[in-house]
């Protein structure tokens, strides 16, 4: 039975595989140019007209419409499922594994599905850090998109290829295509729901804070908020379960409801911690109210309380915290959290942990106390992270460069123009240092 390509040449083709005309097709109910036209692909037949074709052709409706018979399509259908519950609650290795299982079992008999099991892939891809490789299979998929959007939608693309492109490293790429979705959410005046909150999120890895992007941004968190996060990890297990479970049963159709009421469990706690990063986000800049930031990054770190993986980002919230009550004007409280904020990351190296010394380096000073402690042991935790495969990094650059603001205010010139020296080497102008020497009163 001919199952290649568009509705136009399956109908084609069991046309000719039964030595019919067009215009015995068509009967009495239909005209041989209509016909002609859905072949040819310039007509796609309504429900009813498919029911009548496949009635004709002796194949199922289904078969007509998708390329696919009715079995193979809900096998399919709940083989996408649990490749997706893999991806978001398991492993996504093995997602990648069933998504790619998935492409050859359909091949190009169902190209929409085929589609479907290709994306899934490249996300998987992204989750295991195969940068690479996902943009490759998402630039691919977005040009099918552009050529056959009946399959795919190409704004979710656009979005999962520039959070990709900003996590490799090539901002410049991940900007315009955030631009570029921002233009098309923009015209559908859509601030609330997965896509919108999906699109917050990766403007806020790409960092620009340009006011168009921050200005969406507060509608996606004046819009939905940071709701409260629940872990029902126990539930969507027992549902994914319970959906195997109906599948080797053979009740196939049981086992997909199951699988969607797994994913639907999952998708709000996603969702309100995506919110949680906007919020954080948000609060952190200079241009955010206080009152608005003390809210956003105190919901912000209820939602990530929530579960254990999300710990560094709690901590995370609580020097984001320090520093919103430092511009409050409340220093007791903001060496607070910056002590907690340590109690959750320890003193493993990184750019939050020497925030938090910074913090409490600010603090100190306030107070007229000693802070070099607090500023040698940022600069130790900054230093550790240099190594053959350090590159350009904004978040280090910043922070070295606060760290010498800082030894400048405790009268360390030495120890300031080297921080100077090196917040512009994580800037990623290293090359151009050769020889240069960085005044240590450089302003800000």
């Amino acid at each position: 039975m001919p199952s290649q390509g568009t509705i136009g040449d399956r109908v084609r083709g069991l046309r000719l595989n039964r030595r019919m005309s067009q215009a015995q097709l068509a009967g009495p109910d239909l005209s041989d140019s209509y016909v002609s036209l859905i072949e040819s692909g310039k007509r796609t037949p309504t429900p009813v007209v498919a029911r009548l074709l496949a009635e004709r052709l002796g194949c199922t409706t289904e078969f007509l419409l998708h390329g696919i018979e009715p079995r193979q399509r809900i096998d399919t259908e709940l083989g996408l499922r649990h490749a997706e519950l893999e991806l978001r609650h398991g492993d996504a290795a093995l997602a990648a594994e069933r998504f790619n299982e998935i492409v050859k079992a359909v091949g190009e008999e169902n190209a929409m599905l085929a589609a479907q099991a290709r994306l899934g892939r490249a996300r998987s891809l992204e989750e295991q850090g195969r940068l690479g490789q996902a943009v490759e299979a998402m630039e691919r998929l977005r040009a099918e998109a552009s050529a056959h959007p009946e399959r795919l939608a190409d704004l979710p693309l656009t979005i999962a290829l520039s959070r990709c492109y900003q996590r490799a490293g090539d901002r410049l790429r991940a900007r315009d295509l955030g631009l570029h979705a921002l233009g098309q959410m923009s015209r559908l005046g859509v601030d609330q729901g997965e896509l919108a909150v999906d699109l917050a999120a990766t403007l806020i890895e790409i960092g620009e804070d340009n006011p168009t992007e921050i200005a969406f941004l507060r509608r996606v968190l004046e819009t939905n908020g940071v709701p409260e996060v629940l872990d029902r990890s126990a539930e969507i297990r027992t549902l994914w379960e319970a959906s195997k479970a109906a599948a080797a049963g053979e009740d196939s159709a049981l086992a997909v409801r199951l699988a969607d009421d797994a994913i639907a469990a999952g998708r709000p706690a996603r969702l309100g911690l995506q919110l949680a990063r906007a919020a954080m986000h948000w609060a952190r800049l200079e241009s955010c109210p206080v009152a608005e930031a003390e809210e956003h990054v105190t919901a912000a770190a209820r939602a990530l309380s929530v579960f254990t993986a999300t710990r560094g980002e709690l901590g995370e919230s609580q020097v984001i915290h320090a520093r919103v009550r430092l511009r409050a004007g409340d220093p007791a409280r903001a060496g607070e959290l910056a002590t907690t904020a340590l109690e959750l990351l320890g003193e493993a190296p990184g750019t939050v942990t020497a925030q938090a010394h910074l913090v409490l380096a600010q603090v100190s000073l306030g107070l007229g106390a000693d802070a070099t402690g607090s500023l040698t042991s940022a600069r130790a935790l900054l230093t550790a992270l240099e190594g053959p495969l350090y590159g350009a990094n904004r978040q280090a650059a910043r922070t070295w460069r606060e760290l010498g603001d800082l030894f400048g205010q405790v009268g360390a010139r030495a120890d300031q123009t080297s921080a100077y020296r090196k917040a512009l080497e994580a800037a990623g102008v290293r090359s151009a240092l050769a020889g240069v020497t960085v005044h240590a009163t450089t302003p800000r």
